[in-house]
């Protein structure tokens, strides 16, 4: 994910900056985005989300809105996975491969009808999608179009119906700038949702709704979409609506999720989370010169299906780096772009590169994402992490570093 704002470009905000500015927050560019980087600190936001519940405006994610009766054939055809056997309410993570098989973007696909899905994906990627998605609709296997105009929600026809569309086509239709995306993360999500004024109707019920599921209600009469997916490791819930209704839900929930230790909290907390919980971060561990098997990420990859983008490109070598997990000992981290060497020596060889790394709040000492060597990945290798002329040792580990009490 491109995480550089153009310099010709404006500084966008989401509905939800007054909020924000109301609570005192600091901001950061993220993928051209000003965001809440933290409201209080780091280290307190953090532990909220892993002790009770933590409240993210995720507003900058991209939407795009896939309709018509051959919607699931051509996501074959476009993402990485198989899409159109997933069942309806049910939601899946995915791929987006350029022809060469590297990483365009990861997303994660919910299917809101047999003939609709919505498919978000992240901020700093949204050209970049759908140029893809764009790409594909003028060349897949069955009747597709793109489309980039004004679109409408339905609460009466579930969410996200766009009229005026034939249903021969699969029409690719880009909703980013139609909704606000809220995030309540943590052991005490559910109760924060159930307890919140305005919410209603939510169908299935929250507590029969599965991990990676959706179901559909309102807020003070708008539709709401409410998913039981997210991006810290714990239980929570993503909240689609109107911009419109953003802050009078904003507001709601932080009402009802103060009382059960509920916290706005920023993209460095949740950055810290994602890490724990093993996740990665385009422009991290993913981009175009990274194939998903190095990220570790071959079973999003439908490699049965009969033709998808991507499915021509070379397989990874036998010598490419792989994704791991480092664990250290004392109280620095490496980071980003730090070396990984497999001695303590100066002459040690070079084995890899740190792509994200930080004192893990949870843990209490350093963890790390790294791609190394196939040669040095296996788990219990001892490798060292150079930060800032200092070889700190460091052991190899599966991922995830966290993984929650269920």
């Amino acid at each position: 994910m491109s995480e550089t704002q153009d310099d010709r470009s404006p500084a966008r905000y989401t509905s939800l900056r007054g909020v924000h500015e109301a609570l005192g927050a600091a901001f950061t560019d993220f993928g051209g985005w000003m965001m809440p980087v933290r409201y209080s600190s780091d280290l307190a936001e953090h532990r909220a989300v892993r002790e009770a519940a933590g409240l993210f405006d995720i507003s900058h994610m991209a939407e795009f809105v896939v309709q018509g009766e051959p919607a699931g054939a051509f996501l074959d055809f476009a993402l990485a996975g198989r899409i159109s056997t997933m069942r309806v309410g049910k939601a899946k993570y995915s791929l987006v491969l350029a022809e060469s098989g590297g990483i365009v973007d990861d997303v994660i696909v919910y299917r809101l009808a047999d003939d609709r899905f919505l498919v978000i994906a992240n901020a700093g990627n949204r050209d970049a999608v759908a140029a893809a998605l764009a790409d594909r609709a003028g060349r897949a296997p069955v009747a597709a179009a793109y489309r980039r105009e004004r679109v409408s929600g339905d609460a009466a026809d579930g969410f996200l119906r766009i009229g005026g569309t034939d249903p021969q086509f699969a029409t690719v239709e880009d909703a980013s700038d139609e909704f606000a995306l809220i995030a309540v993360q943590g052991p005490a999500a559910r109760s924060v949702i159930e307890a919140t004024a305005g919410i209603a109707g939510i169908t299935p019920p929250v507590e029969e709704l599965g991990y990676y599921a959706w179901a559909a209600g309102t807020f003070d009469g708008s539709p709401l979409f409410v998913a039981r997916t997210g991006y810290t490791g714990e239980d929570g819930f993503e909240l689609l609506v109107s911009h419109a209704a953003a802050t009078g839900l904003w507001n709601a929930l932080l009402v009802a999720g103060e009382p059960r230790g509920l916290v706005p909290a920023g993209l460095a907390a949740r950055d810290t989370l994602r890490l724990e919980a093993g996740m990665p971060l385009y422009g991290h561990e993913l981009s175009l010169d990274v194939l998903p098997a190095q990220a570790g990420l071959g079973r999003a990859v439908a490699a049965d299906k009969d033709d998808f983008v991507g499915k021509a490109g070379p397989a990874a070598p036998a010598d490419a780096p792989v994704l791991v997990g480092l664990e250290a000992e004392g109280r620095r981290a490496g980071r980003a772009g730090y070396g990984v060497f497999d001695g303590a020596d100066a002459d040690a060889a070079r084995v890899g590169e740190i792509t994200s790394g930080a004192l893990s709040p949870t843990l209490g000492h350093p963890i790390a994402m790294a791609y190394v060597t196939p040669a040095t990945a296996a788990a219990g290798t001892r490798l060292f992490i150079d930060v800032r002329g200092n070889r700190i040792p460091a052991t190899v580990t599966a991922l995830p570093f966290y993984r929650r009490k269920k």
